[in-house]
């Protein structure tokens, strides 16, 4: 595994000059909870009002899709015009946290059932390239000399491939132009299309080659924003390294190792507010550091809507996750029957492949009285399921940050997690205990097997059969701060250093 570009995170660096805070174009795909299918939702959501509270001037670009229309049906028009050749009505309105919104209005394009990226049948929508392709353009218009509005920001800050094509539209702008910023929330999604797809988006013949948007004899938006963007950063200090590697590259290692010198590691934050057990109306009692032993009524209410029985005096691992491969599911499957022998019971809610799915059923109905499943999406079980197990399951076989397991530490749930990514930057293994080192909060996986994952779940069962060092696990994890001060503070130094980046124009 290559050495991280910056050895963990930015304030190791110089700190940027003095001078006037930065004005944020946020360009993303998603945002909760108006559109959301993983953690890219909650993080534009949340990032924005962060960076608002610390005074930078934040706006949020958004396609129109039904749930944005519907939320903001105050909306006003603040400009017409025609963005790769589709009519656009560029709206405004706000979040519910306040940050000013944009909103991409085209119904052809963003206004249809299904979710952002697919239809109802599961199947990616065919227009993806053009649709993504139009709100990379109109962030980058937003950007430049170009812009049908008076409001202008200092840097493009876009998120994932939909967003990615924005830095490729800037680097060939009208100057003066903003500089641009790419934020790789999971490098497995690039945004991949053949030819013919993308003859509509206007990308300049330049762009087009090896050393730009080419993938393989196709064309990849997010290799595009790796290779135009001003700078670019990941979600975790941990992953920002392995993504440089081949393991995890995902054929993009060469690429991001070249531009290591404007690569970050950003660990994101979660909504303390929105995940406090001392406040959470979604659980059966409330409980804090003080009062752990309320942590048992949530258990017994949790098992209850699991319909799960057996004794509560054993551990119970939960698990929120998308059903998939990359989630270590199969693992699991794996493991579940030398976990519930430990003994240990283990109940499970998401939704994802079917195989997987059909795999965990057979394991549940083999344990009725030790394993549970949820197959779906319940926000209000998901809460319940963060109280009510003693510990959280994550065995990942990568994972850019995550954030179930600050979560669980939250909740006094300790998590029994592969060491990888954001995940790696997250917890403090419980073998801190044995070297004498800081303040241990959960288990973690020494590689993605289901024997390391077994070896992982002994040792949390083991550590909760003695309630002092249960104890202790708990209250360091209930007492870090993974709020989004920490992470705002980070993105204001990128974006300080990125302000005089994007003045020039291309040669």
């Amino acid at each position: 595994m290559p050495p991280s570009p910056h050895d963990s995170t930015i304030p190791r660096r110089d700190s940027p000059p003095p001078g006037p805070q930065p004005s944020v174009l946020f360009v993303t795909p998603e945002c909760a909870p108006l559109v959301k299918t993983g953690g890219l939702g909650d993080v534009s959501a949340a990032l924005p009002a962060a960076l608002r509270a610390a005074g930078i001037d934040v706006r949020v670009l958004l396609p129109g899709y039904p749930a944005v229309i519907a939320a903001n049906p105050a909306a006003v028009e603040i400009a017409s015009l025609r963005v790769l050749g589709q009519p656009i009505r560029l709206l405004e309105g706000a979040l519910d946290s306040g940050v000013p919104l944009y909103i991409l209005a085209n119904p052809l394009l963003f206004e249809r059932g299904g979710g952002p990226y697919q239809a109802d049948d599961g199947h990616d929508w065919e227009d993806n390239a053009l649709r993504f392709g139009v709100l990379s353009r109109m962030g980058a218009i937003l950007g430049s000399a170009e812009s049908p509005i008076a409001w202008r920001p200092s840097v493009v800050h876009v998120h994932d491939w939909p967003a990615a094509l924005a830095p490729v539209y800037l680097r060939y702008a009208k100057t003066p132009r903003a500089a641009s910023l790419v934020t790789i929330h999971n490098l497995a999604f690039q945004g991949v299309f053949e030819q013919p797809r993308m003859e509509a988006l206007e990308l300049p013949d330049e762009a087009l080659g090896m050393d730009g948007i080419e993938f393989h004899g196709r064309y990849s938006f997010l290799k595009g924003g790796l290779v135009f963007g001003d700078a670019i950063n990941t979600v975790s200090p941990t992953y920002a390294s392995e993504i440089q590697g081949e393991a995890l590259g995902f054929g993009l290692d060469g690429v991001l190792r070249g531009r290591a010198d404007d690569l970050y590691g950003v660990l994101n934050g979660i909504d303390t507010s929105l995940w406090n057990p001392q406040t959470d109306e979604l659980i059966a009692s409330r409980y804090g550091s003080l009062t752990l032993e309320k942590k048992l009524v949530n258990k017994m209410a949790f098992k209850q809507r699991m319909g799960l029985g057996g004794p509560n005096d054993v551990p119970l691992f939960g698990m929120v996750s998308r059903l998939t491969h990359q989630k270590g599911i199969d693992l699991l499957v794996e493991a579940a029957e030398r976990i519930v022998s430990l003994p240990a019971q283990i109940a499970v809610l998401g939704t994802g492949d079917r195989a997987l799915v059909e795999k965990l059923q057979v394991a549940a109905s083999r344990f009725p009285e030790r394993m549970a499943l949820f197959i779906g999406f319940d926000e209000t079980l998901a809460h319940l399921l963060e109280a009510g197990s003693d510990a959280f399951l994550m065995p990942s076989r990568f994972e850019p940050c995550g954030m179930n397991q600050m979560y669980s530490q939250r909740y006094g749930t300790p998590p029994v997690a592969n060491a990888t990514g954001g995940l790696v930057d997250t917890i403090v293994d419980d073998d801190a205990l044995a070297i004498g080192s800081a303040r241990p909060t959960g288990f973690l996986m020494r590689e993605a097997t289901a024997s390391a994952l077994v070896e992982a779940a002994t040792r949390a069962a083991a550590a909760f059969r003695e309630p002092r060092q249960w104890r202790l696990l708990q209250l360091n994890g209930m007492a870090r701060d993974f709020g989004w001060s920490r992470a705002a503070q980070e993105y204001i130094q990128i974006y300080r250093r990125l302000e005089n980046r994007g003045q020039t124009p291309v040669s």
